[in-house]
């Protein structure tokens, strides 16, 4: 059943990478330094991680920029992009607001996909589109633009359409790539065009911040990212994307059991129906 390369084995990797990034949500709330930075240094450490690996596995980062350099720079700036507005809305809101209000971008990703390739469109991902369209709903307070709360649902779905581009735009690449060269491309951009503000950094900040940011890149980055950016050479990107809106269960767990954020009975029933939406597509999947 979980014999290497088999269809199973590849579901198991994606959901050990889909916890592993799930502790982007307490990490984002427990690291007190701006977004951007925090992005920055998460970055620069998971490039030095990433870059030792490929060195020791022979793979040549460089190598993947002759080939599509210009999807590949698109993506990144997508990815930093996600990645920024994301912890924006984690540091504006909860953990539950902000993991839950992130995962709309399989609504997106099941519209667009089939603009991108020769994947068809299905109905069933609209009627799941609407679905978790209705989970963000019951997780949103009142439209208010003084109410930050709200703010951090906007951003939270601003990062979901920048990552279902992204993943839209390296979907190619990835059928052919390694997983973790794809994501040291991806960190690469990401530092370079940060690196004027992480020398902002104050070395206080960073240094007490130094081992949830090691987490945040080796764990999350590293290993979380690498595991589902190898997942879309097996499935497509609205079941991968579908797949792991169980990141927010996992991160809603840990947040209740670390930082003590119970979410509020609407929360949950909003997550709920994300949840069950994913469940209807991983029954869907197998029976395929």
């Amino acid at each position: 059943m979980f014999k290497k390369n088999s269809t199973w084995w590849h579901l198991v990797l994606l959901n050990v990478g889909i916890f592993c990034i799930s502790t982007s949500g307490v990490l984002g709330r427990l690291i007190n330094l701006p977004p951007t930075e925090i992005i920055f240094w998460r970055s620069l450490i998971a490039l030095i991680g990433l870059f030792f690996f490929c060195l020791y596995r022979r793979k040549n980062i460089l190598t993947l920029f002759k080939k599509a350099p210009f999807a590949l720079l698109v993506s990144g700036l997508l990815m930093g992009a996600h990645w920024i507005s994301y912890f924006y809305a984690l540091q504006w809101s909860s953990v539950a607001v902000g993991m839950l209000s992130l995962y709309t971008f399989p609504i997106f990703t099941a519209f667009l996909e089939p603009l991108f390739g020769k994947d068809r469109f299905q109905f069933k991902h609209a009627f799941l589109g609407l679905a978790l369209l209705f989970g963000i709903y019951l997780i949103s307070p009142p439209i208010n633009w003084e109410n930050q709360q709200f703010l951090a649902v906007g951003m939270g779905v601003f990062s979901a359409l920048c990552f279902s581009f992204r993943n839209l735009f390296i979907k190619k690449i990835s059928k052919h790539s390694d997983g973790t060269v794809l994501m040291a491309t991806q960190v690469f951009i990401i530092s370079i065009v940060l690196f004027p503000i992480g020398l902002k950094t104050e070395t206080a900040s960073l240094v007490s911040s130094g081992p949830a940011l090691i987490f945040l890149a080796i764990v999350t980055t590293v290993i979380g990212h690498s595991l589902f950016l190898q997942s879309f050479q097996k499935f497509s990107i609205t079941t991968a994307s579908l797949i792991s809106c169980l990141q927010p269960l996992y991160g809603i767990l840990m947040g209740t059991v670390l930082l003590n954020e119970y979410p509020q009975v609407k929360t949950m029933l909003g997550g709920s129906i994300i949840l069950l939406a994913v469940g209807v597509e991983m029954y869907s999947f197998r029976k395929k």
